[in-house]
């Protein structure tokens, strides 16, 4: 029988995999999303472009996505983009010029706004840029997509 601590540790290695296997994509163009993998389903709402969502299940030319409010999907894979971007979740998240709180504020973008993945930033950062072309860092707390 294990011991109770190769247990626990075992447990804490498969939920941390897990957990690194989130596989975050983006909506290429508006699209209906259906309650089950068919176009013949019933169709639940739009999504608009560039929102980022979670792929949860894939099946076929189908996938089944989360957004940031936790709501679920199915969504053709066609329409999902390589390209990501990043939803705004704060009331009003804070773009600094630096990976770092004192660095210089270069805009705010408040919630829902969505914000393009430049690339990942040390840790608890991310690089983004705004459609208008303005670019910095942000704390991945203030985020949802990564």
């Amino acid at each position: 029988m294990m011991p109770r601590r190769a247990l626990v540790c075992c447990a804490t290695l498969l939920f941390t995999g897990a957990a690194s296997a989130l596989d975050y994509r983006s909506i290429n163009e508006a699209a209906v999303l259906y309650d089950a993998p068919s176009q013949k389903a019933r169709p639940l709402f739009v999504i608009a472009a560039g929102t980022p969502v979670e792929a949860v299940v894939t099946l076929d030319a189908w996938v089944k996505i989360r957004d940031m409010k936790g709501d679920l999907a199915w969504i053709e894979r066609r329409q999902l983009a390589e390209q990501r971007f990043l939803q705004v979740r704060a009331t009003r998240a804070q773009i600094r010029v630096g990976a770092d709180e004192s660095a210089a504020l270069v805009f705010e973008a408040e919630t829902d706004v969505l914000l393009e993945l430049v690339e990942p930033g040390p840790a608890g950062w991310v690089k983004v840029r705004h459609r208008d072309g303005q670019q910095g860092f942000v704390k991945a707390g203030q985020i949802w997509g990564l």
